[in-house]
């Protein structure tokens, strides 16, 4: 059975960094792309970061690129989000996705593999 599994979600203050983790059992996501998504309780779905199997390329949403970083250990079977200087509106719970390609996960396909979500908190 296929899970994912993220950790690192938290309560920070604006300004801060944290670090999420999505690690994939049950089978190898090595050729797979990876990526992340957010949502807020009431609204829609919205693309944060995606990577494909072989590291390049990497899509970001425009309201994270230069402060949040995506990356992927395929030994580990994983995939992980490097969020800095983060803002009140990052506010949102975090969901690992595993697609076919990066490409299907930035364009907001229903992913074939989704988490169970970790929430990211930022207080002002």
């Amino acid at each position: 059975q296929v899970q994912l599994v993220e950790d690192g979600g938290g309560l920070v203050q604006a300004g801060d960094s944290l670090r999420l983790s999505c690690a994939a059992s049950g089978r190898s996501f090595n050729t797979y792309g990876m990526g992340w998504f957010r949502q807020v309780p009431g609204k829609e779905r919205e693309f944060v970061a995606s990577i494909n199997w072989g590291g390049r390329p990497t899509y970001y949403a425009d309201s994270v690129e230069g402060r949040f970083t995506i990356s992927r250990d395929n030994a580990k079977n994983s995939v992980y989000l490097q969020m800095n200087n983060l803002q009140v509106e990052d506010t949102a719970i975090y969901y690992c996705a595993v697609d076919e390609t990066a490409l299907a996960i930035r364009n907001l396909k229903p992913p074939r593999y989704v988490g169970q979500g970790t929430q990211v908190t930022v207080s002002s």
